[in-house]
């Protein structure tokens, strides 16, 4: 039994649905790192700059993601462990707090069954050895990063180095590139948006990205390589125009008002995992 949940090939039923079970609890607790990473940030730089100025620390309660238990943000109930059963409880309870009804957000369940639906794809797409364990990490770290650029315009260095070294060690056996290639990647893939910020900035006077993607796109390299680099790189650049265009155009959103493009990062590291090598090879055909 054991053997046909963890070393099954890809293509199994079991083990995939196992997965996406899985990721839904995963999920749930996504949720928490995304909502409280950003805020454990804040709160040690508070700290750090009161220490700095030699006033009293304002943050001294433990607060991490274990501490304290979940509470609704409105009445400050505390959740109960029937309350946060991955999105069961949601439907259950409607969208809203069991006590003072406030509504709930949706995003919950939405990173829930995202994170279940992609853990089931990867171990149907690479089994669950350990290259779809792997996979499963690498999805994991992703989805927590989208959400948290999405919210905050910040790619957490404990998660994109964690991302980065993750895939130097696992690829010293060469599970998705060989360690030659992650190293270039991961290399290539700092210098070269690091790059594009510097031109742009010297032309412009703006800038037009931050230094967390040029960590989060060094750390799909030293995954993936770095002959996936263009195609994550053409990837999330046209995602990012189009959702930019539709965003100007139908939300109002303004020109000046900056787009994180870590999710579009992100996504395009996920497409080139499953699919890169199918798209680099219908690109070159069709240049060719």
């Amino acid at each position: 039994m054991l053997d046909l949940l963890l070393f099954a090939t890809p293509g199994s039923i079991f083990p995939t649905v196992i997965a996406g079970l899985f990721g839904l609890m995963i999920g749930s607790f996504l949720n928490v790192v995304i909502h409280r990473l950003p805020k454990m940030m804040q709160r040690e730089s508070d700290n750090y700059v009161a220490h700095e100025s030699g006033k009293p620390l304002p943050h001294t309660d433990r607060y991490n993601l274990v501490v304290p238990r979940s509470a609704c943000p409105h009445c400050n109930h505390q959740i109960a462990a029937w309350e946060n059963v991955p999105v069961i409880s949601y439907l259950l309870l409607k969208g809203k707090c069991v006590k003072c009804k406030a509504p709930i957000s949706a995003r919950y369940p939405i990173v829930e069954v995202l994170t279940g639906a992609v853990s089931a794809l990867l171990v149907w797409r690479f089994g669950s050895g350990f290259a779809g364990l792997a996979t499963l990490v690498f999805a994991y770290m992703l989805i927590a990063m989208t959400f948290i650029d999405a919210d905050t315009q910040l790619l957490p260095d404990d998660l994109t180095f964690l991302l980065l070294w993750c895939g130097l060690l696992i690829n010293i056996s060469g599970m998705f590139a060989t360690l030659p290639e992650a190293m270039i990647g991961a290399a290539a893939g700092y210098l070269s948006l690091w790059s594009i910020y510097w031109i742009f900035k010297l032309a412009t006077g703006k800038e037009g990205m931050g230094y967390g993607d040029f960590k989060l796109l060094a750390a799909l390299g030293a995954w993936l390589g770095w002959k996936m680099l263009p195609v994550i790189v053409l990837l999330s650049s046209a995602v990012g125009a189009i959702v930019g265009i539709a965003l100007i155009v139908f939300a109002k959103h303004g020109r000046d008002n900056p787009i994180p493009f870590g999710p579009y990062l992100a996504a395009a590291g996920m497409l080139a995992l499953l699919y890169g090598k199918t798209i680099a090879q219908t690109y070159l055909g069709y240049v060719s």
